[in-house]
């Protein structure tokens, strides 16, 4: 895989906060290569090695965009949520910001089902079908779309596993990365200084808690993947 150049900036990383880890009495010790100092009660990441893991994954997002693969983000937070829905739509990537439903991947044959039952229901709203029915059998479908609209609206367009998945904060969707790992799907995982590094194929060792932190990661890799996108149509 070719070497590029992703404009990571360590002054950028601090201005955003990513170096900010959790409190010293809440961590990992297989965090300890990761973390610089302490200061104040928190553990400090060391951002030399947050940009090196950092440039391996946009590397890696942009190689498996430049051959046609599909992505998944994934962060249920609710200081995460918007910039995952954000992120994700940029770089017409799949992304579940609500909640997890387990076995969303390793039980795929039901998400599938949900999934065509979700878009029939779409279907039969925007034709006005939906408005057809009697009121109260109305009144149930369309509380079945609101909720399958919660939950599944940002996978709506999925029609098979993807290929990577990108998880914001490994702690929070430890299900998802379990399911992911089962399924021997490559994963790229944000990770502060209470995470396991050696669950997920590259992690990136950040602030999973600061939206600043949050949003220039993600910004960082949706670019990589929208330049591996552009260079896919380019060769096609």
């Amino acid at each position: 895989m070719k070497k590029r150049y992703w404009n990571i900036i360590l002054e950028e990383m601090m201005e955003a906060g990513v170096h900010f880890g959790h409190g010293t009495r809440k961590w990992n010790p297989k965090m300890s290569p990761y973390i610089s100092a302490k200061r104040k009660g928190i553990h400090i990441t060391n951002l030399i090695r947050t940009a090196r893991f950092f440039s391996e994954a946009c590397d890696l997002v942009f190689d498996a965009a430049s051959r046609g693969k599909q992505f998944l983000i994934v962060g249920t937070k609710k200081k995460a949520a918007d910039s995952v829905a954000r992120a994700a739509i940029r770089a017409r990537c799949h992304y579940v910001n609500k909640k997890w439903l387990g076995g969303m991947l390793t039980n795929w044959y039901t998400t599938e089902t949900r999934l065509h039952k979700f878009r029939d229901l779409r279907t039969q709203q925007k034709t006005g079908r939906l408005n057809c029915f009697p009121k109260r059998d109305a009144a149930i479908l369309k509380r079945q779309l609101a909720h399958l609209e919660t939950y599944l609206g940002g996978i709506k367009y999925m029609t098979g596993l993807p290929d990577i998945v990108i998880i914001v904060d490994q702690q929070e969707e430890y299900t998802a990365l379990l399911e992911c790992i089962t399924l021997e799907i490559p994963t790229i995982c944000l990770i502060d200084t209470n995470s396991d590094p050696d669950l997920a194929d590259i992690s990136i060792p950040a602030n999973d808690d600061a939206i600043a932190s949050i949003r220039l990661i993600l910004n960082k890799l949706v670019f990589a993947i929208c330049e591996g996108r552009s260079s896919y149509i380019r060769n096609s």
